[in-house]
């Protein structure tokens, strides 16, 4: 879940940025630095010059991606189709800051959306064939889901209070009765086939378009091994009608598993829609993609 910053967080900003890399890598001491808008909630983003930026974690919870990523994007890069981010430096606790953070180099592009993708069914292919690569690598070794990665890729029951608790909250705006029978056929099922890579976040902002086209998968910091279901939301999230049913067809992946992900959505949209977690304007997409949730037969 993504939360509101709190008064225990540390407060971070272009000029701690600038004294972390004059202290500890002072080669890119001269680089001017530039917050990245919007920076992002688990971590604070900001460019390093041209071709660099720094990512530090936002909160605690978010320090265990830091080595993760370092660890496991040079062995996942050379096997996937896209770019994906490249860790070149590891900071280390400073000024104030308390955990490590990262230098990577810049991948050019702009979070997905529909104002920028040229052809949604192209796009949905593009990201399946990226995501059936990803689930192709071998897993054997990768990290378990857990709290690292806030279960994604484990069991989907993990949520099953939370995702009850807001049906009823939410019980005179939407038809309760369906969303429980989404939510109880998404349960009814687990991934009887060994784990797979996950990214664990595949959301428009970690999906950078360039020309019209994907062009670089960002944030592997939910990643782990387990079940692919919850890498497929952007179905309801992103996608609609051919597309989906485009993006559906492309990831080759069972009936079962696709109602596992249409809970993972459902999950994520109901706990923004109550105010669980989130900003008023993700409230209102997740309104949105409950209406095609509750919609689909």
């Amino acid at each position: 879940m993504r939360d509101a910053q709190t008064r225990d967080d540390p407060l971070i900003t272009s000029g701690l940025v600038a004294a972390l890399i004059r202290q500890q890598f002072p080669q890119w001491s001269e680089r001017v630095v530039t917050p990245v808008e919007p920076g992002g909630w688990d971590n604070r983003t900001f460019r390093l010059g041209e071709d660099l930026l720094v990512r530090l974690p936002s909160h605690s919870r978010y320090v265990a991606q830091v080595n993760k990523e370092h660890r496991w994007l040079p062995v996942l890069a050379p096997l996937l189709p896209l770019p994906v981010p490249t860790p070149i430096a590891l900071g280390e606790p400073g000024n104030g800051y308390p955990w490590p953070w990262s230098v990577y180099r810049w991948l050019d592009g702009a979070a997905a959306s529909l104002a920028n993708v040229a052809d949604t069914h192209a796009f949905a292919r593009e990201l399946a064939a990226f995501l059936r690569a990803l689930q192709s690598i071998d897993a054997t070794s990768a990290p378990a889901s857990g709290e690292h990665n806030f279960f994604r890729g484990g069991l989907l029951s993990t949520y099953d209070s939370e995702t009850r608790e807001a049906v009823s909250a939410l019980s005179d705006r939407v038809d309760a009765s369906l969303a429980t029978a989404i939510w109880e056929a998404a349960l009814s099922s687990t991934w009887q086939q060994p784990s797979v890579w996950i990214h664990g976040d595949v959301a428009p902002s970690n999906l950078l378009v360039r020309d019209g086209r994907l062009a670089a998968v960002i944030d592997f910091g939910s990643c782990a091994a387990g079940d692919p279901a919850c890498d497929l939301t952007l179905a309801w999230t992103f996608f609609t009608g051919p597309a989906r049913a485009t993006f559906r067809d492309e990831m080759l992946l069972d009936a079962a598993t696709w109602q596992r992900a249409r809970g993972w959505a459902l999950w994520k949209a109901l706990i923004v829609a109550c105010g669980k977690t989130g900003t008023a304007e993700a409230a209102r997409d997740a309104w949105r993609v409950l209406g095609e949730l509750l919609a689909e037969p």
